[in-house]
């Protein structure tokens, strides 16, 4: 199983819409990458390594798919679609990370 990592980074100013990415973007994902989006989490961050310290990134999502080769399978056709749909919840430029997931829950 492997992990797609989207990261946008805490920026001072910079724009999110932790709703709208949670109930409208995250579920247009889903929807367009069909079953070969297994499922996905969603992160808003809270704090950096202190209480006191920024979180690193503002959210994050992490897509759970069989393979690298599911994920172009179901995210390429659409990409265009969903890229798009960014401008519509933040200002942030994405930091994108595919894993192997090596331990699971």
């Amino acid at each position: 199983m492997i992990k797609v990592s989207v990261m946008y980074p805490n920026q001072p100013g910079a724009r999110f819409d932790h709703e709208y990415y949670r109930e409208r973007h995250m579920p247009l994902v889903q929807r367009l990458m069909g079953s070969r989006c297994r499922y996905y989490t969603v992160d808003k961050g809270l704090s950096g390594g202190g209480a006191d310290a920024p979180a690193v990134y503002v959210a994050l999502c992490h897509i759970f798919c069989d393979s690298v080769e599911d994920f172009e399978a179901g995210f390429g056709p659409h990409a265009e679609e969903i890229l798009a749909d960014i401008a519509n919840y933040t200002d942030l430029a994405p930091v994108i990370q595919i894993s192997e997931v090596v331990v699971g829950h």
